[in-house]
């Protein structure tokens, strides 16, 4: 899966590049080119890395809860009190 992901992210990148690189002799094909990468970075690649690395992650522990609110409002003085004794 790590290898597909960056074999669509270097795809993208070529598109992209070479895109650019015949804007002047050919624009629809070089809007194509960087229409097409762009959407295998942003609509492809993108969702398939965090699927990937996104396993086995509790998506609570990243949301904004009232429990991790009460958690961020703790006096972070305490906590570095401690660390220095």
């Amino acid at each position: 899966m790590k290898y597909l992901i960056l074999f669509i992210v270097a795809a993208s990148f070529a598109s992209i590049v070479y895109g650019f690189s015949i804007q002047g002799e050919d624009p629809p094909l070089a809007n194509k080119c960087i229409g097409f990468g762009t959407v295998g970075i942003f609509l492809v690649a993108m969702p398939l890395f965090l699927i990937h690395y996104s396993k086995g992650k509790k998506i609570k522990d990243y949301m904004l809860t009232e429990e991790n609110i009460k958690k961020m409002r703790q006096d972070p003085t305490k906590d570095t009190e401690n660390q220095q004794n």
